[in-house]
């Protein structure tokens, strides 16, 4: 019997309407009244870029549903304005670190609505936000919606602005691995082994239990994010201590294209709201954001990189969120054409791009979290800019090889980009979610020899 996502494979739906009734059902059992949870067991909180693109595939079948998974997360909005990267609506002791680790209730007391971390997320709500209201069946159902979120999304990008980026230059830092979303990426093998693990409490790792160790992050990866979160707990949290005492500040080239996109995005929502006293407040932090992208260039790789505000140069690591820029918008047709390039290169050697990771580096690992498997979040932002950009060719390949691999294995967390084989926790939200909003209208209308093989 040949494994499901390996080729040659049979598909697991072999007819993209089955397809699309089980990935709404991912999104019903994941539902806990007004957000979704990514997958139970493994992560049964409210994550905050997983909402805003969860809400992508609401909106397919549930309108009100999908501004419900919006609204729900400015819940957790701390009184400075910044989002939480997990809100923890409701206990459950299966995850690890927990509120009682992060101790942000402590610092706001009843300020609080609920508990939660004490790290963002890449902003994503603008963007998601604006797309929904563009497409809205009930135009004021949706412009309600974001009239009254406008000023909280509004509130968490000026204090993007200011607490992590001090120098007022557009370098908006990450303080933390999992700000950037790419948790255990090849970007932040160097800025980690500087993190100190001495001292630390004994722990109990909660996701060993329900997935491969070979597809998580090690060991000594999760002793360095929770010492930093120790470290932050220890300054209360307050930005400018923490961003002083972090060994680990990283100027993240995904975070800084999706907030540049969201900035724009921003601009657009202010003006038609009439928010326009914000315009030239928001102007500025484009033009910073524009700066950032070019000095985040690399010209002898083609690509842009993540940058290591401590050591002063670029990570050593090309990842997908290298390409990220496409989808932030405003990459110079000349950097296009070089970054398309690494694409064919990287088309060549994995079968399901993008890879999370170059399948060409000798660290490459299919398998492992972040350091190779390909992600259907990225890819939907990859494509969206590649199409932005006039390469409807790759974005419409990027889709396909997407919708292929949801269609062989499953609503899986992560792909094999060289199988296809579903990785991480399966019955994942997100996942679902780019297939309702994206990937289903790149996919063939029923299974054939010639395209299962």
């Amino acid at each position: 019997m040949v494994e499901a996502g390996t080729p040659g494979a049979s598909w697991r739906f072999s007819d993209p309407e089955d397809c699309t009734k089980e990935a709404q059902r991912v999104l019903r059992q994941n539902d806990r009244g007004g957000y979704t949870v990514p997958t139970p067991n493994i992560y049964p909180f409210q994550w905050n870029w997983d909402s805003c693109l969860v809400a992508l595939g609401w909106v397919t079948f549930d309108e009100t549903r999908a501004w419900q998974e919006i609204e729900s997360l400015f819940i957790g909005q701390w009184p400075d304005g910044m989002v939480p990267h997990i809100v923890f609506h409701r206990d459950d002791p299966g995850y690890f670190p927990g509120p009682d680790i992060w101790g942000t209730a402590s610092l706001w007391g009843d300020r609080l609505a609920v508990p939660t971390s004490g790290i963002s997320d890449p902003p994503l709500a603008a963007t998601i936000a604006l797309k929904l209201w563009r497409g809205a069946r009930d135009q004021q159902q949706a412009k309600a919606a974001v009239e009254r979120l406008y000023p909280k999304i509004a509130a968490w990008h000026r204090w993007f602005h200011t607490a992590r980026d001090p120098a007022q230059d557009g370098m908006v830092a990450i303080l933390h691995p999992w700000e950037s979303g790419r948790d255990n990426s090849q970007d932040w093998d160097a800025a980690l082994s500087r993190v100190p693990t001495d001292d630390l409490p004994p722990f109990q790792r909660r996701d060993l239990d329900r997935v491969d160790a070979a597809q998580r992050p090690r060991k000594e990866q999760y002793e360095r994010y929770l010492s930093l979160i120790l470290t932050f707990r220890g300054k209360g949290y307050e930005p400018k201590a923490i961003y002083e005492a972090s060994p680990f500040r990283m100027v993240d080239i995904g975070t800084v294209a999706i907030l540049l996109r969201a900035d724009r995005d921003l601009r657009v929502l202010a003006e038609t709201l009439g928010y326009r006293e914000d315009l030239v407040e928001i102007d500025r932090w484009i033009a910073r954001g524009e700066s950032a992208l070019d000095r985040l260039w690399d010209e002898t790789a083609g690509v842009f990189r993540s940058y290591d505000l401590i050591s002063g140069g670029f990570t050593d690591a090309i990842t997908s969120a290298s390409f990220l820029p496409f989808y932030g918008g405003g990459v110079k047709p000349e950097r296009c054409t070089r970054m398309v390039e690494v694409l064919e290169r990287w088309g060549t050697q994995s079968s399901y791009p993008v890879p999370s990771f170059d399948p060409g580096d000798q660290r490459f690992d299919s398998l492992r979290y972040w350091r190779g498997p390909t992600w259907a979040i990225v890819n939907h932002m990859i494509a969206e800019g590649l199409t932005g950009c006039g390469h409807e060719g790759w974005a419409a390949r990027i889709a396909g090889a997407t919708a292929r691999a949801i269609r062989q294995s499953g609503f899986w967390e992560y792909f094999d980009p060289i199988t296809g084989r579903g990785l991480g926790g399966d019955d994942f939200t997100w996942t679902a979610a780019m297939w309702l909003a994206w990937a289903r209208d790149f996919s063939p209308p029923n299974d054939s020899s010639e395209d299962a093989a």
